[in-house]
């Protein structure tokens, strides 16, 4: 649940907004329904390295790689996949964490609550 929710509300959301409402949509998913840690964090960062990958992809092939080649040729790189995945590894450590932290940041709201009312 919590990878198609991001995976789906990370697709439309970045067609109209910056690439970095990964965080805030990772994060608040993964606080409101993220299950256990595990979840929080490997959820989001497989929903968006799939995605990052098939948009770059999707993008790329029509153009024969023509602009992602001469950035690999900028960083110094032989071919122009590894832009590729290192666009989407990035992407995915971002999320992956920013999942993480909206996990705990709920537990801890929880537990606080719980020893206020004590």
């Amino acid at each position: 649940m919590v990878f198609l929710v991001i995976l789906i509300a990370s697709f439309l959301l970045q067609l109209v907004l910056p690439w970095w409402i990964i965080v805030i949509i990772s994060f608040a998913t993964c606080g409101i329904i993220g299950k256990t840690g595990k979840v929080a964090l490997w959820h989001p960062f497989f929903a968006i390295l799939i995605l990052w990958t098939a948009m770059a992809l999707f993008k790329t092939i029509p153009n024969h790689n023509l602009l992602v080649t001469r950035i690999a040729q900028l960083f110094g790189l032989q071919a122009w996949w590894w832009i590729l995945v290192v666009t989407a590894i990035l992407g995915a450590f971002v999320a992956g964490v920013s999942g993480f932290c909206g996990y705990h940041f709920r537990k801890a709201v929880i537990a606080t609550q719980s020893n206020t009312k004590l």
